[in-house]
């Protein structure tokens, strides 16, 4: 079964043309074109079934990307957004995955480099280019204690923080409740001054503790 693909993008043009791109590739399909986000809100208050990736541009009118992924991240927290942009500067990359995004690649990316990116999403979770796992990962850098203490039951809860396993499932792995789970997540998101489960799952990776 082909994984479903919403486009939110002003550009109709652009938003069509890359409609016809995923279309084409094996393991995607597109259901529905928005202009903004308040478009894209009443769309999937009308659609039954909720896509599983939402490709997100920032600069929109009415409702941008940034409010859209805040909004997204809080009342759908399982679909996946990737932010598709012009936009390729630190502060907007920061602001995008810090408000949840899970993914972040440029428009002018080649088409071969989209699909890649959308599988990639799709099974890990999250996606991230070289160049914006750098901004991200110099993001997480500046300012912090390099002798931040992580406790061990910590580490095993980074471990699980890059699958696909909801907090409960982890509680179930790590056997303990799904509160002490959610303590350990806003002790670690504390320490590192991180605010979502994409910033924990990238410290994780960039640490070694995947």
């Amino acid at each position: 079964m082909k994984k479903t693909i919403v486009i939110v993008d002003d550009h109709i043009l652009i938003a069509k043309a890359l409609q016809g791109i995923i279309d084409n590739f094996m393991g995607f399909e597109v259901i529905f074109v928005c202009e903004n986000g308040e478009d894209l809100i009443k769309k999937l208050k009308c659609n039954k079934k909720n896509p599983d990736i939402i490709l997100l541009d920032i600069s929109m009118p009415i409702m941008d990307g940034f409010e859209t992924v805040t909004w997204l991240t809080a009342q759908y927290p399982e679909i996946k957004v990737m932010a598709l942009s012009m936009q390729g500067e630190e502060k907007s990359v920061i602001k995008m995955v810090s408000n949840g995004a899970k993914g972040y690649l440029l428009k002018n990316a080649h088409p071969v480099e989209l699909e890649n990116a959308l599988t990639k999403l799709d099974i890990n979770g999250f996606f991230y280019p070289d160049w914006a796992s750098k901004i991200i990962f110099s993001s997480l850098n500046k300012g912090k204690d390099t002798e931040i203490k992580i406790s061990d039951r910590e580490k095993e809860f980074l471990k699980y923080i890059i699958t696909e396993l909801t907090y409960k499932e982890i509680a179930d792995k790590m056997c303990c409740s799904p509160r002490t789970v959610e303590s350990y997540r806003d002790q670690l998101c504390e320490k590192l001054e991180l605010k979502t489960r994409v910033g924990l799952a990238v410290f994780a990776i960039k640490n070694g503790f995947a």
